[in-house]
């Protein structure tokens, strides 16, 4: 995946704003099955949050595993709170149309 230019990410935070988190990252940290929940958000909805209960010291090396397991893009990180994005492979599923 190419890689977000600077306007993108801030345009991706500017429509991430209003979403509420789809996944919760808890006690037994980034497992296979949270890894899969992420995935299937992802190929839904292209732009996701991630709220981190635990492990906030870690949240930065695990979005950093999320992305690149999941070839996603680190949007940007706020509070505990990761936003995720990959772009849809099936251009008549896009829900998200990032400017140039």
């Amino acid at each position: 995946m190419q890689s977000l230019t600077t306007s993108q990410r801030q345009y991706l935070r500017r429509i991430a704003h209003d979403l509420r988190p789809v996944v919760h990252v808890g006690k037994q940290g980034l497992t296979p099955n949270a890894l899969s929940t992420i995935d299937q958000a992802l190929a839904a909805h292209e732009l996701i949050k991630i709220k981190f209960l635990d492990f906030q010291d870690e949240k930065h090396d695990l979005a950093d595993q999320i992305a690149e397991q999941l070839r996603s893009e680190l949007v940007g990180i706020v509070g505990n709170v990761v936003i995720m994005y990959r772009r849809q492979s099936d251009p008549d599923k896009r829900k998200v149309e990032l400017p140039r």
